[in-house]
């Protein structure tokens, strides 16, 4: 497993600043689809303003946060279960001669 550098937030006061830490923390340990999907739900318990909000925190790019809370509201249906990234993209495999 990679380790992850951390995104250090620099908004609010020390309480705040500790709370947003912890966070990012956790989101290290997460993969790509997950630091997705909790970056979603935080921006979804702020509400109006939340993904600008949750960007600041983490780092992240506000589309990717836009796309968790998209994948959220559709219930994660189309998102495989057992892997990180859907079947079929990357490069194709060579052929035996």
């Amino acid at each position: 497993m990679v380790n992850r550098e951390i995104h250090q937030c620099k908004e609010g006061n020390e309480a705040i600043r500790k709370q947003h830490e912890q966070l990012n923390v956790l989101m290290s340990r997460l993969d790509e689809q997950q630091r997705r999907w909790m970056a979603a739900l935080e921006a979804n318990k702020i509400g109006h303003g939340g993904t600008k909000k949750l960007r600041a925190i983490t780092g992240l790019d506000i589309n990717t946060i836009r796309r968790g809370r998209e994948e959220l509201e559709e219930g994660l249906i189309n998102r495989p279960i057992k892997r990180i990234r859907v079947g079929g993209g990357g490069r194709k495999g060579i052929e035996k001669k």
